[in-house]
């Protein structure tokens, strides 16, 4: 029994890495060009308010990146800095033909370095993998990216209950944790 438990844990290992493995494969800092789409029609006279917001960057390898937001708000003590609502970004894999997608309620995206936070319903999506959280946070400079506060990883077998998963981005080194070290991370098979 706690063998098949541990080939359980071990293969949820692996598809997390596999995800985001191919989702950061591409996201070196040096590697993007960032072209925005804004028109002087999405931004209100006297406002930091832009409606209708778009960015896209592009790797070498001709994967892209693309963010979407139904309105941003320009930060006035850092004007390269968007607090964004109605989120949803695309990553689409030139490769394999595939495209992440995250969506969340807000996010916060940095345009000079591409850090994005997503928070509040945040939920990611690959092939038939869904991870669903409250927070998700990729830092390029830091090469992190932590998912955090109430995170649901689904397939079509199984289900996994933690409360964060951090990731190296180069090094792809994974942990998955409880906040409160007595707690467990909670793995089910559907089966």
């Amino acid at each position: 029994m706690v063998k098949k438990n541990f080939f359980k844990i071990i293969f949820f290992f692996l598809l997390i890495l596999v995800l985001l493995f191919v989702f950061f494969k591409f996201s070196e800092k040096k590697k993007f060009n960032l072209t925005s789409k804004i028109d002087d029609k999405q931004i209100h006279n006297n406002s930091n308010i832009i409606k209708d917001l778009f960015y896209t960057s592009k790797d070498l390898k001709g994967n892209e990146y693309s963010i979407y937001a139904k309105e941003g708000e320009i930060d006035l003590d850092n004007s390269n800095v968007i607090f964004m609502t109605n989120v949803r970004a695309y990553i689409k894999l030139k490769k394999k033909s595939e495209t992440v997608t995250i969506t969340s309620n807000y996010g916060k995206y940095n345009s000079m370095n591409y850090d994005t936070i997503f928070s509040k319903d945040v939920k990611i999506e690959y092939i038939d993998n869904i991870i669903t959280a409250e927070y998700l946070d990729l830092s390029l400079i830091k090469n992190l990216l932590i998912i955090s506060r109430n995170v649901i990883y689904k397939n079509q077998k199984n289900i996994m209950i933690a409360d964060v998963i951090e990731m190296d981005i180069n090094t792809k080194d994974t942990k998955i944790f409880m906040y409160n070290s007595e707690e467990k991370v909670n793995v089910k098979n559907y089966n």
